[in-house]
């Protein structure tokens, strides 16, 4: 099932399943390699790269929430071009399209970091996190001083809050496609310690906040392909922003706690999900059974 991800041009991106992996979620994959069938995904968004180093936060790092947790990373890299020579042997090896996440800092650093992206084959797009609290007219300044500078396609992730009020301006800007949205930003007290800690919210409840906002900017930026991000936690909460009318959508937290919940996802919609058979056990068949599954179930043993 092969998807057009952004807008038809030179910057063209094509995925062969709707399903991401969002930005942070599972690394470079290496360490999920036993738990995830990788190749079933249609790509995998990298953790988040400035272009330059960016040390840890201090302090409380996760605040666990009655349905979710709050991250606070400080979103530590090596910078643009120590993060390239490291992992892109690693990003090869993954079979899948890679998508950088770039965090947009400046107009300027980001230009710089598009120069050195543009020169690496493995990434097959750009993906631009913009900042909370951000103004129509620099997010449309950020957008487009990395798509001026991109033979490579260029999504734009957008911030929850401020999502309505940007889209137009990043999408005119040239935004290949828009990522609706990136986690909340929200503060919570540490049991142990009482700080109260300012992060990112991972939760399912945030899935009917995304959704709501997908359908009203599906209405509002129509040339623009949209991808849904946001509390997706099982085959049904992704197709209910396919069924909105996303392209595309990106799998986050749920990964952390059922790993294989993002291949049962992307086997459900790129269509690779076998049905039941009438009369099977409970042991031949599970939800997001595939071809290979089977085989492997019914191969003979004594065959080796």
């Amino acid at each position: 099932m092969s998807v057009v991800l952004t807008r038809p041009g030179k910057a063209e991106l094509i995925l062969e399943n709707p399903v991401m992996a969002a930005a942070g979620i599972l690394g470079d994959g290496s360490g999920y390699r036993s738990m995830i069938n990788l190749k079933k995904l249609g790509a995998l968004v990298t953790n988040p790269v400035s272009y330059y180093p960016r040390k840890p936060a201090q302090g409380v790092r996760t605040v666990p929430l009655d349905s979710g947790v709050l991250v606070n990373t400080g979103l530590p890299n090596a910078g643009v071009s120590v993060t390239i020579k490291h992992m892109r042997n690693r990003w090869e090896a993954l079979g899948i399209p890679v998508i950088l996440h770039l965090i947009a800092t400046s107009t300027d650093e980001v230009a710089k970091a598009m120069k050195i992206i543009d020169t690496v084959d493995v990434i097959a797009g750009v993906e631009l996190g913009l900042p909370d609290d951000i103004s129509a007219q620099d997010a449309a300044d950020l957008t487009d001083a990395a798509v001026r500078r991109a033979e490579k396609p260029v999504i734009v992730r957008l911030p929850l809050y401020d999502a309505y009020e940007i889209a137009t301006s990043v999408a005119d800007a040239g935004a290949g496609a828009l990522v609706v949205a990136a986690p909340p930003r929200g503060v919570a007290r540490e049991p142990v310690s009482g700080q109260l800690v300012t992060g990112q919210i991972y939760s399912r409840t945030t899935h009917a906040m995304c959704l709501r906002l997908v359908t009203r900017l599906l209405q509002r930026v129509q040339n623009v392909p949209i991808i849904g991000a946001g509390g997706i936690h099982t085959q049904q909460d992704a197709r209910d922003y396919i069924e909105a009318g996303t392209v595309a959508v990106q799998v986050d937290s749920v990964t952390w706690v059922l790993p294989r919940m993002i291949e049962i996802i992307a086997r459900d919609l790129g269509g690779m999900v076998l049905t039941r058979e009438s009369g099977a056990l409970a042991d031949e068949w599970f939800t997001g059974i595939g071809k290979t599954d089977v085989m492997q179930r019914r191969r003979d043993p004594y065959d080796d």
